[in-house]
Protein backbone atom coordinates (compact mmCIF):
# COMPACT_ATOMS: atom_id res chain seq x y z
CA UNK A 1 0.00 0.00 0.00
CA UNK A 2 2.31 2.48 0.73
CA UNK A 3 4.57 1.08 -2.38
CA UNK A 4 1.27 2.61 -4.34
CA UNK A 5 1.39 5.79 -2.33
CA UNK A 6 4.50 6.57 -1.98
CA UNK A 7 6.21 5.20 -4.90
CA UNK A 8 9.42 7.69 -4.98
CA UNK A 9 10.19 7.79 -1.26
CA UNK A 10 9.99 3.51 -1.53
CA UNK A 11 12.29 3.24 -4.38
CA UNK A 12 14.68 5.83 -2.46
CA UNK A 13 14.27 3.92 0.61
CA UNK A 14 15.07 0.51 -1.17
CA UNK A 15 18.08 2.72 -2.74
CA UNK A 16 20.08 3.27 0.84
CA UNK A 17 19.45 -0.01 2.35
CA UNK A 18 18.40 -0.66 5.88
CA UNK A 19 20.26 1.62 8.23
CA UNK A 20 20.68 4.39 6.19
CA UNK A 21 16.27 4.40 5.11
CA UNK A 22 15.88 4.42 9.16
CA UNK A 23 17.45 7.66 9.57
CA UNK A 24 15.76 9.20 6.67
CA UNK A 25 12.52 7.99 8.10
CA UNK A 26 12.98 9.50 11.46
CA UNK A 27 14.25 12.51 9.97
CA UNK A 28 11.39 12.82 7.59
CA UNK A 29 9.05 11.87 10.89
CA UNK A 30 10.75 14.86 12.63
CA UNK A 31 10.34 17.24 10.07
CA UNK A 32 6.95 17.51 9.40
CA UNK A 33 5.84 16.07 12.63
CA UNK A 34 2.19 16.10 12.45
CA UNK A 35 1.45 17.22 8.96
CA UNK A 36 0.33 14.73 6.26
CA UNK A 37 2.46 13.02 3.61
CA UNK A 38 0.79 13.39 0.31
CA UNK A 39 1.79 11.29 -2.73
CA UNK A 40 4.90 12.08 -4.72
CA UNK A 41 6.36 13.73 -1.56
CA UNK A 42 3.85 16.83 -1.63
CA UNK A 43 3.16 17.89 1.51
CA UNK A 44 0.23 20.21 2.60
CA UNK A 45 0.70 23.56 3.92
CA UNK A 46 1.66 23.80 7.30
CA UNK A 47 -2.36 25.16 8.18
CA UNK A 48 -4.01 21.68 6.75
CA UNK A 49 -4.21 19.97 9.81
CA UNK A 50 -4.77 16.02 10.11
CA UNK A 51 -7.63 16.57 12.63
CA UNK A 52 -9.93 19.66 12.39
CA UNK A 53 -10.10 22.14 15.12
CA UNK A 54 -14.07 22.21 15.39
CA UNK A 55 -16.65 19.56 14.32
CA UNK A 56 -20.21 21.06 13.07
CA UNK A 57 -23.37 20.13 15.90
CA UNK A 58 -25.33 18.78 13.09
CA UNK A 59 -28.46 18.95 16.00
CA UNK A 60 -28.21 22.78 16.27
CA UNK A 61 -30.85 24.30 16.19
CA UNK A 62 -34.29 21.84 17.09
CA UNK A 63 -35.89 24.41 15.64
CA UNK A 64 -35.19 25.98 12.21
CA UNK A 65 -35.00 29.72 11.74
CA UNK A 66 -37.63 31.84 10.00
CA UNK A 67 -35.59 34.48 8.29
CA UNK A 68 -32.22 35.68 6.64
CA UNK A 69 -29.92 35.37 9.31
CA UNK A 70 -27.71 38.29 10.14
CA UNK A 71 -26.13 38.26 13.02
CA UNK A 72 -25.79 36.18 16.69
CA UNK A 73 -24.16 36.97 20.11
CA UNK A 74 -23.95 34.33 22.97
CA UNK A 75 -24.77 35.29 26.28
CA UNK A 76 -22.49 32.38 28.23
CA UNK A 77 -23.48 33.02 31.78
CA UNK A 78 -27.33 32.42 30.65
CA UNK A 79 -26.28 29.42 28.15
CA UNK A 80 -28.60 31.84 25.35
CA UNK A 81 -27.69 32.38 22.00
CA UNK A 82 -29.31 35.76 20.17
CA UNK A 83 -30.06 35.57 16.83
CA UNK A 84 -30.86 39.15 14.58
CA UNK A 85 -33.04 38.06 11.43
CA UNK A 86 -34.79 40.13 9.19
CA UNK A 87 -37.46 39.39 6.74
CA UNK A 88 -41.18 39.85 6.42
CA UNK A 89 -43.54 41.36 8.85
CA UNK A 90 -44.11 38.28 10.13
CA UNK A 91 -40.23 37.41 10.94
CA UNK A 92 -38.96 38.27 14.55
CA UNK A 93 -36.58 40.74 14.17
CA UNK A 94 -34.61 38.66 17.39
CA UNK A 95 -34.99 35.26 18.40
CA UNK A 96 -33.33 33.56 21.49
CA UNK A 97 -32.41 29.89 21.63
CA UNK A 98 -31.14 28.14 24.78
CA UNK A 99 -27.17 26.36 23.71
CA UNK A 100 -28.86 23.32 23.71
CA UNK A 101 -30.83 24.14 20.35
CA UNK A 102 -34.11 24.60 21.87
CA UNK A 103 -36.28 27.92 20.54
CA UNK A 104 -37.08 30.22 23.72
CA UNK A 105 -38.49 33.28 22.90
CA UNK A 106 -38.62 36.11 20.32
CA UNK A 107 -39.25 39.80 19.83
CA UNK A 108 -39.33 42.73 17.53
CA UNK A 109 -39.11 46.07 20.15
CA UNK A 110 -38.54 48.78 17.17
CA UNK A 111 -35.95 47.37 14.96
CA UNK A 112 -35.44 47.52 11.61
CA UNK A 113 -32.63 45.86 10.13
CA UNK A 114 -30.61 44.43 12.82
CA UNK A 115 -26.89 43.59 11.44
CA UNK A 116 -24.90 43.02 14.44
CA UNK A 117 -25.82 41.96 18.11
CA UNK A 118 -23.80 41.95 21.32
CA UNK A 119 -24.60 40.39 24.65
CA UNK A 120 -22.94 42.25 27.79
CA UNK A 121 -22.62 40.27 31.13
CA UNK A 122 -21.88 42.05 34.05
CA UNK A 123 -22.22 41.25 37.41
CA UNK A 124 -25.76 43.22 37.91
CA UNK A 125 -27.39 42.22 34.58
CA UNK A 126 -27.41 41.54 31.38
CA UNK A 127 -28.27 43.18 28.11
CA UNK A 128 -28.51 43.09 24.60
CA UNK A 129 -26.81 45.38 21.93
CA UNK A 130 -28.25 45.76 18.26
CA UNK A 131 -26.96 47.88 15.64
CA UNK A 132 -29.86 48.98 13.38
CA UNK A 133 -28.93 49.26 9.67
CA UNK A 134 -32.46 50.63 8.44
CA UNK A 135 -32.82 53.17 6.64
CA UNK A 136 -36.80 54.30 8.14
CA UNK A 137 -37.59 56.11 11.62
CA UNK A 138 -35.92 53.77 13.54
CA UNK A 139 -32.45 52.89 11.64
CA UNK A 140 -29.22 54.35 11.58
CA UNK A 141 -28.82 53.29 15.74
CA UNK A 142 -27.66 50.98 18.16
CA UNK A 143 -29.97 50.06 20.68
CA UNK A 144 -29.83 48.55 24.31
CA UNK A 145 -32.15 45.70 25.57
CA UNK A 146 -32.87 43.67 28.68
CA UNK A 147 -32.56 40.14 27.65
CA UNK A 148 -36.50 39.96 27.25
CA UNK A 149 -36.96 42.70 24.59
CA UNK A 150 -37.41 45.76 26.57
CA UNK A 151 -35.91 48.88 25.01
CA UNK A 152 -33.17 51.18 27.36
CA UNK A 153 -31.88 53.53 25.28
CA UNK A 154 -31.10 54.55 22.06
CA UNK A 155 -27.28 55.66 20.46
CA UNK A 156 -27.43 57.97 17.51
CA UNK A 157 -30.04 59.60 16.05
CA UNK A 158 -32.73 57.99 15.04
CA UNK A 159 -34.00 57.55 11.03
CA UNK A 160 -31.18 60.16 10.11
CA UNK A 161 -28.02 59.15 8.93
CA UNK A 162 -24.46 61.30 9.70
CA UNK A 163 -21.17 61.67 10.63
CA UNK A 164 -21.37 63.76 14.01
CA UNK A 165 -20.14 63.25 17.24
CA UNK A 166 -21.95 65.63 19.52
CA UNK A 167 -25.10 64.69 18.98
CA UNK A 168 -23.79 61.07 17.96
CA UNK A 169 -24.92 59.90 14.29
CA UNK A 170 -24.10 57.39 12.06
CA UNK A 171 -24.97 55.78 9.11
CA UNK A 172 -25.23 51.80 8.88
CA UNK A 173 -23.73 50.88 12.19
CA UNK A 174 -22.11 47.44 11.20
CA UNK A 175 -21.08 45.79 14.52
CA UNK A 176 -20.13 46.92 17.90
CA UNK A 177 -18.59 45.74 21.14
CA UNK A 178 -19.06 46.84 24.98
CA UNK A 179 -16.33 45.74 27.37
CA UNK A 180 -17.37 44.70 31.17
CA UNK A 181 -16.21 48.63 32.03
CA UNK A 182 -18.79 49.79 30.00
CA UNK A 183 -16.71 51.28 27.26
CA UNK A 184 -17.76 51.07 23.82
CA UNK A 185 -16.22 50.32 19.94
CA UNK A 186 -18.29 50.90 17.60
CA UNK A 187 -17.95 49.71 13.59
CA UNK A 188 -19.95 52.44 11.96
CA UNK A 189 -19.84 52.11 7.68
CA UNK A 190 -21.78 48.98 6.39
CA UNK A 191 -21.45 50.84 3.33
CA UNK A 192 -23.20 54.20 4.13
CA UNK A 193 -21.60 57.50 4.76
CA UNK A 194 -19.04 56.80 7.01
CA UNK A 195 -16.28 54.25 7.35
CA UNK A 196 -14.94 54.84 11.01
CA UNK A 197 -13.90 52.98 14.34
CA UNK A 198 -15.03 54.65 17.43
CA UNK A 199 -14.66 54.17 21.13
CA UNK A 200 -17.22 55.65 23.25
CA UNK A 201 -17.38 56.07 27.42
CA UNK A 202 -20.53 54.33 29.33
CA UNK A 203 -21.88 57.68 28.62
CA UNK A 204 -21.65 57.87 24.88
CA UNK A 205 -19.25 60.54 25.17
CA UNK A 206 -16.25 59.87 22.14
CA UNK A 207 -12.68 58.98 23.58
CA UNK A 208 -11.03 58.59 20.12
CA UNK A 209 -12.32 57.73 16.61
CA UNK A 210 -10.24 57.08 13.22
CA UNK A 211 -13.00 57.89 10.29
CA UNK A 212 -10.74 58.24 6.96
CA UNK A 213 -12.18 56.20 3.98
CA UNK A 214 -9.21 54.72 2.50
CA UNK A 215 -6.75 52.05 1.71
CA UNK A 216 -4.15 53.41 4.42
CA UNK A 217 -2.95 53.33 7.91
CA UNK A 218 -5.94 53.20 9.88
CA UNK A 219 -8.28 53.92 7.46
CA UNK A 220 -11.18 51.61 6.55
CA UNK A 221 -13.12 50.68 3.74
CA UNK A 222 -16.43 48.39 5.32
CA UNK A 223 -15.49 48.23 8.99
CA UNK A 224 -17.32 45.33 9.61
CA UNK A 225 -16.51 43.83 12.71
CA UNK A 226 -15.00 44.80 16.14
CA UNK A 227 -13.32 42.87 18.82
CA UNK A 228 -11.20 43.14 21.74
CA UNK A 229 -8.33 40.79 23.37
CA UNK A 230 -7.38 39.93 26.60
CA UNK A 231 -4.07 42.76 26.58
CA UNK A 232 -5.99 45.81 25.22
CA UNK A 233 -5.81 45.26 21.00
CA UNK A 234 -8.90 46.62 19.35
CA UNK A 235 -9.36 44.05 16.21
CA UNK A 236 -11.58 45.41 13.18
CA UNK A 237 -12.31 43.70 9.78
CA UNK A 238 -11.55 46.24 7.45
CA UNK A 239 -13.94 44.14 4.78
CA UNK A 240 -13.11 45.56 1.56
CA UNK A 241 -9.75 46.20 2.19
CA UNK A 242 -9.07 42.44 2.93
CA UNK A 243 -7.23 43.13 6.18
CA UNK A 244 -7.40 43.09 9.88
CA UNK A 245 -6.25 45.91 11.49
CA UNK A 246 -5.20 46.34 15.54
CA UNK A 247 -5.13 49.41 17.66
CA UNK A 248 -4.46 50.07 21.24
CA UNK A 249 -7.07 50.21 23.31
CA UNK A 250 -6.77 53.20 25.44
CA UNK A 251 -4.81 55.50 23.14
CA UNK A 252 -6.13 54.55 19.49
CA UNK A 253 -3.05 53.92 18.29
CA UNK A 254 -2.69 52.12 15.45
CA UNK A 255 -0.63 48.86 15.85
CA UNK A 256 -0.35 46.91 12.67
CA UNK A 257 -2.82 44.80 10.21
CA UNK A 258 -2.73 41.49 9.00
CA UNK A 259 -3.41 40.92 5.10
CA UNK A 260 -1.62 38.03 4.01
CA UNK A 261 -4.11 35.50 5.10
CA UNK A 262 -6.81 37.42 2.98
CA UNK A 263 -5.98 36.34 -0.66
CA UNK A 264 -8.96 35.17 -1.67
CA UNK A 265 -11.84 37.52 0.73
CA UNK A 266 -12.02 39.79 2.84
CA UNK A 267 -12.50 39.08 6.73
CA UNK A 268 -16.61 39.60 7.22
CA UNK A 269 -16.23 38.88 11.04
CA UNK A 270 -13.68 38.44 13.64
CA UNK A 271 -13.81 36.79 17.00
CA UNK A 272 -11.16 35.64 19.63
CA UNK A 273 -11.61 31.91 21.45
CA UNK A 274 -11.77 32.22 25.51
CA UNK A 275 -8.16 31.08 25.59
CA UNK A 276 -7.25 33.44 23.18
CA UNK A 277 -5.62 30.59 21.08
CA UNK A 278 -7.29 31.46 17.86
CA UNK A 279 -8.96 34.70 15.98
CA UNK A 280 -12.24 33.26 14.26
CA UNK A 281 -12.83 35.02 11.11
CA UNK A 282 -15.71 34.70 7.99
CA UNK A 283 -15.63 35.08 4.67
CA UNK A 284 -18.71 36.15 2.96
CA UNK A 285 -18.00 35.64 -0.82
CA UNK A 286 -16.12 32.27 -0.18
CA UNK A 287 -18.36 30.74 2.13
CA UNK A 288 -15.02 29.82 4.60
CA UNK A 289 -13.94 30.28 8.03
CA UNK A 290 -10.73 30.69 9.02
CA UNK A 291 -9.05 29.90 12.78
CA UNK A 292 -6.27 32.07 12.58
CA UNK A 293 -3.50 31.59 15.28
CA UNK A 294 -4.06 34.56 17.92
CA UNK A 295 -1.00 37.10 17.77
CA UNK A 296 1.41 37.28 20.41
CA UNK A 297 1.93 39.64 22.96
CA UNK A 298 3.92 42.70 21.96
CA UNK A 299 4.55 42.83 18.12
CA UNK A 300 1.39 41.22 16.18
CA UNK A 301 3.59 39.99 13.57
CA UNK A 302 1.62 38.33 10.37
CA UNK A 303 -1.09 36.07 10.63
CA UNK A 304 -1.17 32.44 10.28
CA UNK A 305 -3.70 29.83 9.19
CA UNK A 306 -4.27 27.16 11.44
CA UNK A 307 -7.29 25.71 10.04
CA UNK A 308 -10.49 26.25 7.78
CA UNK A 309 -13.97 25.52 8.12
CA UNK A 310 -15.37 25.15 4.31
CA UNK A 311 -19.27 25.94 4.27
CA UNK A 312 -21.47 25.15 1.44
CA UNK A 313 -21.95 26.50 -1.64
CA UNK A 314 -24.19 30.44 -1.00
CA UNK A 315 -24.49 30.00 2.83
CA UNK A 316 -22.62 33.07 3.33
CA UNK A 317 -21.38 33.18 6.38
CA UNK A 318 -21.76 37.09 7.94
CA UNK A 319 -20.72 37.54 11.53
CA UNK A 320 -20.11 35.09 14.74
CA UNK A 321 -19.50 34.73 17.50
CA UNK A 322 -17.98 32.13 20.16
CA UNK A 323 -19.53 31.03 23.31
CA UNK A 324 -16.62 31.94 26.29
CA UNK A 325 -17.63 28.82 28.29
CA UNK A 326 -17.54 26.11 25.41
CA UNK A 327 -15.72 27.59 22.99
CA UNK A 328 -18.41 27.06 20.66
CA UNK A 329 -18.29 28.48 17.39
CA UNK A 330 -21.67 30.45 16.04
CA UNK A 331 -21.77 31.44 12.59
CA UNK A 332 -25.03 33.63 11.36
CA UNK A 333 -25.19 32.84 7.51
CA UNK A 334 -27.21 35.09 5.47
CA UNK A 335 -27.88 32.79 2.04
CA UNK A 336 -28.84 29.83 4.42
CA UNK A 337 -30.61 31.48 6.43
CA UNK A 338 -29.46 29.28 9.38
CA UNK A 339 -27.01 29.26 12.28
CA UNK A 340 -24.67 26.46 12.50
CA UNK A 341 -22.64 25.85 15.99
CA UNK A 342 -19.22 24.41 15.89
CA UNK A 343 -17.64 22.64 18.67
CA UNK A 344 -14.18 22.64 19.53
CA UNK A 345 -12.30 19.41 19.33
CA UNK A 346 -9.13 20.44 20.62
Amino acid sequence: MAARRYPRLCRLLAGLGGAASLVLLISLYTAVSEVQVLSELTFFPLWRREKPLYKLDVNWPLIPFTGQTFCVAVDDVNGLVYVGQRGDENVPKVVVYTEDGYFLQAWNASIEMPHGIFVLNTPNATSVWITDVGTGKYGHTIKQYTPSGELLQVIGTAGRAGSGTNPLQFDQPAEIFVEESGDIYIVDGDGGLNNRLVKLTPDFKTLWLHGENGSGTAQFNIPHSVTVDAVGRVWVADRANWRIQAFQKTTGEWLGCWNSCFTQDGPSSVRLTPDQRYMIVAHINIDRVSILAAPPVGSIEDCVVMDTIQLASEVKPHLVDVSKKTGAIYVAEIGAQQVQKYVPLY
